[in-house]
């Protein structure tokens, strides 16, 4: 690093991005530091993945903020190199947040999007869902906007990879042929977290769960649970009867879940290799024998 340097150093940074003077500060991995400022608020500071990632995080951030639903870290700057967003002081689950969280949840995704892929206000077209690269575009049919724009891309690079074979790839694509059969009732578009993972829910010790790292877009409410369903979550029961409560699930969710899972396990397939594939192309499997 180049002390000094807000696009080298995280500390100068945090500086130069909150117009505070940093008093203490301490490397959490190699893109994440923890500063303390002279106000005495501790900030997160954190190097972007690729060209427009801090840009898309922020304006996630504040797009989900502006609900007034989910907690979510205040934004305290940025620049094309680094995010600073407050510290979410972390606690033990509970149900009881975990139920609030539910109801949280559906009030965030009832507050809408313009569109299918819709970026958040200010948010950039190429955007990033973890370490992978995302494109928000546009559509009004979700069936169609999901094949083209979150299963099919991963599909064609997870193919380029080795990762999957060409008679793997083929039963994805019929499992696009058919979502018009299996997507459900028509919604409209959903104010996604976008990356719903147990890792990105902090539970806090006043029981309320905050959300990070969102890839924040318009798409189906359906996706965000069917993320938390993939890699397990504390309390999901709690979470889902929170959810049901406030906004009830159209018949027959429970089977879409793998068709919403394929997207998020074709990144993963994409960024880690033959195990999510293999299970990307089961979830495919699983649904086809309903059409």
């Amino acid at each position: 690093m180049t002390a000094g340097r807000p696009g080298d150093d995280p500390v100068a940074a945090v500086s130069e991005l909150t117009k505070r003077q940093v008093i203490s500060a301490r490397q959490l991995s190699g893109s994440l530091t923890e500063a303390v400022l002279d106000d005495g608020t501790t900030v997160m500071v954190k190097g972007g993945n690729g060209p427009g990632a801090t840009t898309a995080e922020a304006a996630g951030l504040r797009w989900l903020a502006a609900t007034g639903t989910v907690p979510v870290p205040a934004v305290r700057g940025h620049d094309v190199h680094w995010l600073v967003i407050d510290r979410v002081t972390e606690g033990r689950p509970d149900p009881v947040a975990a139920e609030r969280l539910g109801r949280r949840l559906a009030a965030l995704h009832a507050a809408g999007a313009p569109a299918f892929g819709a970026a958040p206000p200010g948010g950039p077209t190429d955007a990033w869902i973890g370490l992978a690269p995302m494109r928000n575009v546009p559509g009004t049919d979700w069936p169609g906007w999901y094949a083209e724009h979150r299963v099919l891309p991963y599909l064609r690079t997870a193919v380029d990879h080795g990762v999957l074979d060409h008679r793997e790839a083929g039963t994805v694509e019929r499992l696009c042929e058919h979502l018009p059969r299996l997507a459900g009732p028509a919604e409209p578009p959903a104010r996604l977290h976008g990356d719903l993972w147990n890792g990105n829910v902090l539970w806090g010790p006043d029981g309320q769960a905050a959300l990070i790292d969102p890839a924040a877009h318009g798409g189906h409410r359906e996706t965000d649970l069917a993320m938390l369903h993939l890699f397990g979550c504390p309390h999901l029961d709690r979470i889902l009867a929170g959810y049901q409560d406030t906004a009830p699930l159209a018949d027959g969710w429970r089977d879409r879940i793998g068709v919403h899972q394929l997207f998020p396990l074709l990144v993963h397939a994409v960024l880690f290799g033959r195990g999510y594939a293999r299970q990307a192309v089961t979830a495919a499997e699983e649904a086809l024998r309903r059409v």
